[in-house]
Formats: structure tokens, sequence, C-alpha cells
């Protein structure tokens, strides 16, 4: 039998067919507790009701106009995000590559307005921006950059939690315009810098007149328990992208920004087709009204605790298991070993989602509508899963 799709992803042998909250239902219906959320996208979980009507009303009344005219929903919307970011204006995309895109474009116009011919961005090892070809150009990754040379130019990549590397690119390079990071690198493996790393950037960038640059498309909407990741820093950065969970599966991304980086782009200098359509829009504006009332971000920051507890009481002296860490709903678990195989364990005997990124951090992004007996439940089955893996990887 032939397959009409291009081999671009190595799929599980599962097929979903229907999600209620934590919990997904196979085409045989098996169910499964999703403990990945579609990447770090379904924070409200699967099939969320305010969501799911507000997407229902819409697509019976209006989906899509393009952006040659006004969209309501859309301003809406961006008043919204922006006061809450405490940012000036936005631009709506379909994704966080596409976000990440509009963010490098700010940052070269707002080189070269400043004379400068060559703008350069600061980026990280190990960070991930998207698969475009300006971001995975940003991209910290040989293996995402591999066979698409010539990569983008304009870029300077240094260690992510070091500023002393980041002082040094500063002396030795004077077009640098700006400094691209995520607040923690969730590919990288769960990557969570020292607690003032963002303020020192903050600085250096204020120093040096950059724009400091914050790629929030994992990190956002509530995920680390906080709306903003950056939040928990007490800063605001000259630009921010979302994406993944603003639409909760509706595909959205924004790109904010602030002060001068809000006045770069002008008529004709970026645009999008679908971006910010009404359906989009609808969904992303039910997605903030369900967060703020269900107070589900502080719900995040507490399951989290839970789950961390939970973890490192069942692995934290299991030999094998280096560490145990996160933020909020952002949970990571590195072991010793390579452990890419545990995904397909967790599936077929935990019957349990879950991800194992930088080849060895099992990574962990409930929804934020988690359960406490849900959260229990994982932690007692994927501590198992864990602990029979390392002993037979031992042998």
């Amino acid at each position: 039998m032939t397959d009409s799709l291009m081999a671009t992803y190595k799929r599980l042998p599962v097929c979903f067919e229907r999600g209620e909250g934590a919990w997904l239902w196979d085409e045989n219906g098996t169910r499964y507790l999703d403990a990945l959320s579609g990447i770090a996208v379904c924070g409200l979980g699967h099939a969320h009701p305010t969501v799911a009507q507000a997407i229902s009303q819409q697509a019976e009344t209006l989906i899509h106009t393009s952006n040659l005219y006004e969209i309501k929903l859309q301003r809406s919307l961006g008043d919204r995000l922006t006061r809450l970011a405490k940012m000036d204006r936005v631009f709506f995309s379909n994704s966080g590559a596409e976000a990440n895109e509009a963010a490098i474009k700010i940052a070269r116009l707002y080189g070269h307005s400043k004379g400068i011919e060559t703008p350069t961005i600061i980026v990280m090892e190990n960070s991930f921006h998207g698969r475009t070809m300006a971001t995975l150009s940003a991209t910290g990754n040989r293996k995402v950059q591999a066979g698409f040379e010539p990569l983008v130019q304009g870029f300077v990549r240094v260690p992510f939690n070091d500023i002393e590397s980041l002082n040094t690119a500063a002396q030795a390079n004077k077009n640098i315009v700006a400094i691209l990071v995520e607040p923690i690198q969730g590919e990288g493996g769960i990557a969570i810098p020292a607690p003032d790393y963002l303020n020192k950037v903050r600085e250096l960038c204020n120093q040096n007149e950059w724009l400091m640059m914050l790629d929030e498309v994992q990190t956002g909407m509530g995920r680390t328990g906080l709306m903003f990741a950056h939040q928990h820093n007490g800063i605001v950065p000259d630009v921010m992208t979302l994406a993944k969970a603003l639409g909760n599966g509706v595909p959205i991304g924004a790109c904010l920004a602030k002060g001068a980086a809000a006045d770069i782009l002008a008529p004709g200098t970026h645009g999008s087709t679908f971006g910010g359509n009404p359906l989009a829009c609808a969904a992303a504006s039910a997605v903030i009204d369900t967060l703020e009332k269900e107070q589900l971000v502080t719900r995040a920051a507490s399951l989290g605790n839970r789950l961390l507890d939970g973890f490192r009481e069942r692995l934290g002296h299991q030999e094998g298991v280096k560490e145990i860490r996160g933020c909020g709903l952002m949970i990571g678990i590195e072991l010793d070993r390579p452990c890419g195989d545990l995904v397909g364990a967790a599936l077929m005997l935990g019957k349990i989602l879950i991800n194992v990124t930088a080849d060895n951090v099992i990574r962990l992004l409930p929804p934020l509508v988690l359960t406490d007996e849900q959260a229990d439940e994982l932690i007692a089955t994927l501590s198992g899963i864990i602990k029979t893996f390392l002993q037979q990887s031992k042998q």
C-alpha cells in the first residue's frame, strides 16, 4: 500500500479519534492520558466546551476575509494580548515559526534603521525557533539544519545561560542588533537558566540598544505558572513571540513588540493571508477567557509542584536519573542514557503520551486542566516505566 504523505514524520502506531480534557481515545476505544498536550498546544485539554463553542459559532458566522479589511476580533484579541504582556503592538501569523520570522525581520529592519548594513542577532546553542529557512538557521540544532545549507546569515551563536559569552560577543561584533532567546529551552531538554539570567540579558540589551526578543512559543499562555515565562523575572522584552497554546489547537501565532520595535513594520514590509482571521482569533479569545475564568495559570504552578514533588520522591534517588527539573507544567526528567524508547513504552504499556527530547530528557507538557488524580496516576505509572527501563537498559 502506497503512502501519499511525505515521510517527514516517524509516527507512532496509534490513531486518536476523540478527546476530553487530558484523555484521548484511539480508534479501538482505548483511553490514554495525554502528558504532552500536542507538544504544549492543548493547554486547555481536548474538546474544551468554551473553545469548541467559540469555534462553532464563529464558523457559522465568518471564517475568513483576509487582512485587506478590518477584523474586529483581531483588534480585540490584540488589545487583550498587548495589555496582558505590557506590549504595544502585535502581528498575527499562523505558527510559532512565522511569529519568529516576524521577529527576525523586525530586528533586521531595526538594524538597518540605525545604519548597520549587516544586522546580526545573537542566538543560543541547543535552541529551537522553527523550521523555515530563517528560523532553522537561528536554531541551535544541527539535526534541524543538516542538508538545508546554505543557511541564512546574520546569526551569532553562544551558549545558553552564559552571560560572559554574551559580553564577549558584544565586544567582538559591532553589527549585533538583538538577542533571541527562549526563557526555557523546551526542545533543548527543559533547560532552565539561572534565576537572574533573563534580567542580565535585559540589562545587556539596554546598555547596547539591542532588542531583547523572547521566544515564548512553548512557555507562553500559562505553561510555567505565569501567563508568560519572563514575568517570573519582572522584566518586559522588546519583542515576544507566541503560538502553540494560544489557539488550543487552532493555528495562530503572534509577534508582540514594544517601544521602537513596535513601529518597525509598515504596510508592505510583512503580511499573512490567514494570520489573525476571525476563526483563529475567536479560538484564542476563548482560550484567554478560560485561562482567566478558571484560574488555570495559578493552577499550572501548583500542579507543577505536585508533579515535581511526586517524581522526585519516586525517582530522586534512582540510579540512572540525573535530574528532575521544571517550571509550572514544563517538566524534564533527565536520564544518564538515551531514552527514546520510553516514548513507545509509555504509550503501549502505560497508555501515556510523553516525549523525549535532547536524546535523554523525558519531556512532560500536560494540559493545565489536569486533575490531581490524573497527576498522581501520571507520577505512579511513568515512574514505574522509567524504573523498568533503567533496570533493563543496564543489563
